[in-house]
């Protein structure tokens, strides 16, 4: 029997729970939902789903001052939501947020509203100074996750870590037959 590789969304609850990261906030997302399943199912998370993308930063960044590390995840129209959190919380106050986004609006999106969106996340970032990365390769997916949460916490200060649907897009389209079946 062949054995089968770890999804990316296996990996990344392995490297969130080797770096500590027991809190995650997220925003429903089709692109995320097995990953967001995984965490439900894993009882070493504590995991809640506030109603908007702002809040869960809010959420991360008190829970950071209180000594839990956590980790927001969203798809990227929602962090089109995000920039006055960033700039006027997490940017100058030195947190380390760490927010893992897919990526929407990009490769063959139908949706007008998610491509603007898409086009403006990497310049905001840019300018706020946030490192981003990213992941396109399942190969890609531990090394880059763990590095980026090593950088956020070390350096306090907040990363982005972007899902690419050269990643994403084959466990999203198994995950959305499996429901259907």
């Amino acid at each position: 029997m062949p054995v089968e590789s770890p999804t990316w969304y296996d990996i990344v609850v392995k490297v969130l729970k080797a770096n500590q990261v027991k809190l995650v906030a997220y925003v429903p997302d089709n692109v995320l939902s097995p990953l967001i399943k995984a965490i439900h199912a894993d009882p070493w998370f504590t995991v809640i789903c506030p109603a908007r993308e702002e809040e869960a930063v809010g959420i991360v960044t008190g829970a950071w001052m209180g000594g839990l590390r956590g980790i927001t995840l969203m798809q990227t129209s929602g962090f089109a939501t995000l920039p006055n959190a960033l700039a006027s919380l997490a940017v100058p106050f030195q947190i380390p947020l760490v927010m893992m986004i897919s990526e929407r609006g990009t490769l063959g999106d139908h949706q007008l509203g998610q491509a603007i969106v898409c086009r403006t996340m990497r310049p905001v970032l840019q300018t706020l100074g946030i490192e981003h990365f990213a992941i396109e390769r399942l190969d890609d997916v531990e090394f880059v996750v763990e590095k980026m949460i090593q950088q956020a916490f070390s350096t306090q200060a907040p990363a982005a870590i972007i899902l690419s649907p050269l990643l994403t897009k084959k466990s999203t389209a198994a995950v959305q037959n499996s429901a259907q079946d």
